[in-house]
């Protein structure tokens, strides 16, 4: 078993075991890349101020996200296709999370069903929701997350209409691959994730595959995406949907101030500042440069969470110092999925976690919920100074 220091080796690792599209699904944005890149580079704008000669002893890193008991405030995001990152990549993910003591988050497009999850886990997970045209598919998937004793519901609100990546075109991405020349030699090098694939029957969308009507090709995500979405979002249907779900509901994709006082006024538990991964609208600032102003707005009255470019354990802290009141990771647990399965998911929660820990303690803090912006050094323009 490789040496895993950072989750940079969990990445190298990743491209070198998976199937090349479905590693640059993970580590692509939308357009030029912009808020793909903005969102990891910016955290190093935000430095963090050493201090000596206090006591660093019995330190603890533990929290609640919407009163959940947490070992460290990182949470699992949602993300698409995780099951083609790793056989049963979902069911790994959320055993991980679970053996961690962090929560788990199961996207729509998942490859592995919330059935599935459920019966492969006994913690709760999260469930999270893309907004359809067909209510009926909303109300089943809602029900089923239910049954399946789902503890909270994300909605995400950023993904109306998809912004164009331009990698998963020009690899044709699909679940499963389709049998070109090109992915076929692909896979022929990457053994140990063909035959993970090989012994699952999990090789396309759980979620909807059976249980949403009139979708005619189920091997494409854009003829899936253009077909169901909803273009016509608003805050009625959010209301429906919060509604019909009746449980603790997270509002994911928020990035302005206004947005964020709708949200925190409509009643969400937490809202999540996030721009999908910069997978939506390039151009966009990153996360953690719209953090502060929309937790002044509203931290107050909502938990604030942010995701979007955490690579590491400083991350996190530069995250929480800047309001969030947890965080979530996408791609840096998905490395470690491709790069080892569920023990490469446990390794990048243990690389973020000692990160946290060591670094805290060299910032002069014994507990995680006392570290704040006095604990950085913050450029005076980094939220940077607009026009009206």
């Amino acid at each position: 078993m490789p040496v895993i220091t950072s989750i940079e080796d969990l990445r190298r690792l990743h491209k070198r075991r998976v199937p090349r599209m479905f590693f640059d699904y993970c580590e692509s944005g939308s357009y030029t890349e912009q808020t793909f890149r903005d969102n990891v580079s910016d955290f190093g704008k935000l430095r963090l101020r050493q201090k000596v000669a206090v006591d660093m002893s019995n330190r603890t890193i533990a929290g609640t996200m919407l009163g959940q008991p947490v070992t460290m405030p990182v949470a699992l995001a949602p993300v698409g296709f995780t099951g083609m990152q790793s056989a049963d990549g979902e069911i790994k993910a959320a055993r991980a999370a679970q053996a961690f003591g962090v929560p788990f988050t199961l996207s729509t497009m998942s490859i592995c069903s919330i059935e599935d999850v459920a019966a492969h886990t006994t913690a709760p997970f999260w469930f999270q929701l893309y907004v359809m045209k067909d209510w009926d598919f909303v109300a089943s998937a809602l029900d089923r997350a239910r049954k399946a004793n789902c503890s909270a519901l994300v909605l995400t609100l950023d993904l109306q209409i998809m912004g164009q990546r331009h990698k998963d075109l020009k690899n044709g991405l699909s679940a499963p691959p389709k049998p070109m020349i090109a992915n076929i030699i692909d896979i022929a090098t990457k053994w140990r994730w063909a035959a993970g694939m090989a012994r699952t029957k999990r090789h396309s969308f759980g979620n909807i595959v059976g249980h949403a009507k009139g979708v005619k090709d189920l091997s494409s995500l854009g003829s899936w995406t253009a077909e169901q979405f909803d273009p016509q979002l608003d805050w009625g249907k959010i209301a429906r949907i919060r509604d019909m779900w009746g449980g603790k509901l997270i509002l994911k994709g928020v990035l302005d101030e206004e947005d964020a006082r709708r949200a925190a006024d409509f009643g969400a538990d937490a809202m999540i500042v996030s721009n999908h991964g910069g997978r939506q609208l390039d151009g966009a600032l990153s996360s953690i440069r719209r953090l502060p102003s929309i937790a002044r707005a509203v931290g107050d009255q909502v938990e604030v969470w942010m995701d979007g470019g955490i690579r590491s354990g400083q991350d996190v802290l530069k995250a929480l110092a800047m309001g969030a009141k947890a965080t979530m990771i996408g791609r840096s647990y998905i490395y470690g999925l491709g790069a080892m399965g569920q023990a490469g998911v446990s390794a990048a929660l243990e690389v973020i976690r000692k990160e946290i820990d060591t670094t805290m303690a060299l910032c002069g803090e014994r507990d995680i919920a006392k570290f704040g912006a006095h604990n950085l050094m913050i450029p005076k323009d980094f939220e940077g100074d607009w026009k009206d």
